[in-house]
């Protein structure tokens, strides 16, 4: 069979990284040649993201730049996968006809002879979107081993099972690495069961299902043997793990294995649902060496009566509490969390009561993003609407808090000792001559980095040092390896 080539574009969060890398591993099973440049495919493949309004317009964006290639380059079809194919299908190849093909995570499976289809002049049918909530049963214990598309969850069968020769090490893994950094998001469950009243995400992404510790633990072991230093658990809700396999303290037990897999050198855990962070789960992550101290926590708003309307728990007083049983366990925790402002119904007396907590939380980094209208979401069908020019103008204002209180925040650091993973060596030429990497107090992405006071080249990528923290640039920190 005649070898093709094929580019993976991502955009939008770390799932969808993993779910790239997934289909990067079943393509090269199947004898794609794996691209990094777009222009140098046969078929570029865009991952694309339906999460808000500027996501789904990046994603649309990417798509009609790699049609653009097909005028001159090699490439000869674009292909969209991902959140907004999967909420949109058909409706989104009607107004998008640059795309050659847009398809569902139900293809994913079988990707390769979908590629090879549309580049032979016969793409399948566009996906049929529908609520993926209503495929799995409503009990959440009978919800494994459904036939239900997860995509970033492997090969979910038995060994013994299938005939996949995976390029990974271990049956159960389907991946393939798509970039050098020395750290890999590892999906530990899909989907979500709650509902958020602004939130359309589980009607794409389905129902919360948990992966099996094993087959975690056989992919954090091949990440460990393709230069992964450190694994970032991600999902829609990872307080939720455990919960369809009979126990909620999975990831209690996980944890300590995970941080023993061989090449690992540390653990960072993803979006926790404040009204689900158990005391056993915080004492795991904050006594389990390896586990970097960290917590991604989703608050959304601190006024209680405006989080009902949003149908989740909690106010200022709870969250603070919960900030200092973390800080209690470890005093020097970097904490992130988002923020939405502008939502239908809020008060000036609701805002006051976010700008307080803001202001006591101490957070590291808020994301602050103001309420749009989604699609399908209870919220949408809401009155008491503010005009789009005063979401706009409390945008604004709590952007410019939380700039404020995360520059003080990491100011307040220096002095502190911090574990830093290389990521840039100083070397190459996207440097700029600096070394830079991440303190375990800060995410990937979007949690600033630290830069090491060290001559360029005098570490490597993939070390982890002990610095301590002399000055900040913005909410970046500079330390010196003590």
């Amino acid at each position: 069979m005649e070898s093709r080539s094929v580019a993976l574009v991502t955009l939008g969060c770390a799932r969808n990284e993993v779910d790239s890398e997934e289909l990067a591993g079943r393509l090269a099973d199947e004898g794609w040649t794996l691209v990094d440049d777009a222009a140098q495919a046969d078929v570029a493949v865009i991952n694309t993201c339906g999460f808000v309004e500027q996501a789904k317009k990046d994603s649309i964006d990417a798509l009609l730049e790699a049609n653009d290639l097909k005028d001159h380059g090699r490439t000869q079809a674009v292909v969209a996968v991902g959140c907004l194919a999967e909420r949109y299908g058909e409706q989104l190849a009607a107004q998008l006809p640059e795309a050659d093909a847009v398809l569902g995570f139900d293809s994913y499976v079988d990707m390769s002879s979908h590629l090879r289809a549309v580049l032979d002049g016969h793409a399948p049918a566009s996906h049929t979107p529908s609520d993926r909530r209503k495929l799995l049963p409503i009990s959440p214990v009978d919800r494994q081993g459904a036939d239900v598309a997860h995509p970033g969850h492997g090969d979910v069968r038995e060994p013994g099972a299938t005939d996949i020769a995976s390029p990974a090490s271990s049956p159960r893994v389907i991946r393939a690495r798509l970039d050098g950094r020395p750290w890999a998001p590892l999906k530990i469950a899909s989907g979500c069961d709650r509902r958020c009243s602004f939130c359309a995400i589980p009607s794409f992404r389905g129902a919360f299902v948990s992966r099996r510790p094993h087959d975690v633990l056989a992919e954090a072991r091949w990440l460990g043997q393709h230069d992964v230093r450190e694994v970032f658990l991600v999902s829609e809700n990872s307080t939720s793990y455990g919960k369809d396999l009979g126990d909620l303290r999975l990831l209690d037990t996980m944890l300590p294995e995970l941080t023993a897999v061989e090449g690992i050198s540390r653990v960072r855990v993803s979006y926790l649902q404040p009204a689900e962070l158990r005391p056993e789960l915080l004492d795991v992550m904050t006594e389990t060496p390896g586990v970097v101290p960290y917590f991604d926590i989703s608050f959304q708003h601190a006024s209680g009566p405006l989080l009902r309307r949003m149908r989740r728990f909690g106010d200022k007083d709870s969250f603070l509490q919960l900030l200092a049983e973390v800080r209690s366990r470890a005093p020097y925790a970097g904490i992130r969390s988002n923020v939405i402002v502008g939502f239908p119904g809020e008060t000036d007396q609701d805002m006051a009561e976010l700008e307080s907590f803001l202001t006591q939380a101490q957070l590291d980094v808020v994301g602050v993003f103001g309420y749009s209208d989604e699609d399908g979401t209870e919220a949408e069908t809401y009155g008491a609407k503010l005009p789009d020019h005063e979401v706009a103008d409390r945008l604004a204002h709590f952007q410019s808090l939380a700039e404020q209180l995360n520059e003080q925040r990491a100011a307040d650091r220096i002095g502190e000792t911090v574990e830093v993973l290389v990521e840039a060596d100083g070397t190459a030429e996207t440097d700029d001559g600096e070394v830079r990497g991440r303190a375990g107090q800060q995410g990937p992405d979007v949690d600033g980095e630290t830069i090491l006071e060290v001559e360029p080249g005098s570490v490597a990528i993939g070390d982890v040092v002990t610095a301590r923290v002399t000055s900040t640039i913005g909410i970046d920190l500079v330390a010196r390896p003590a």
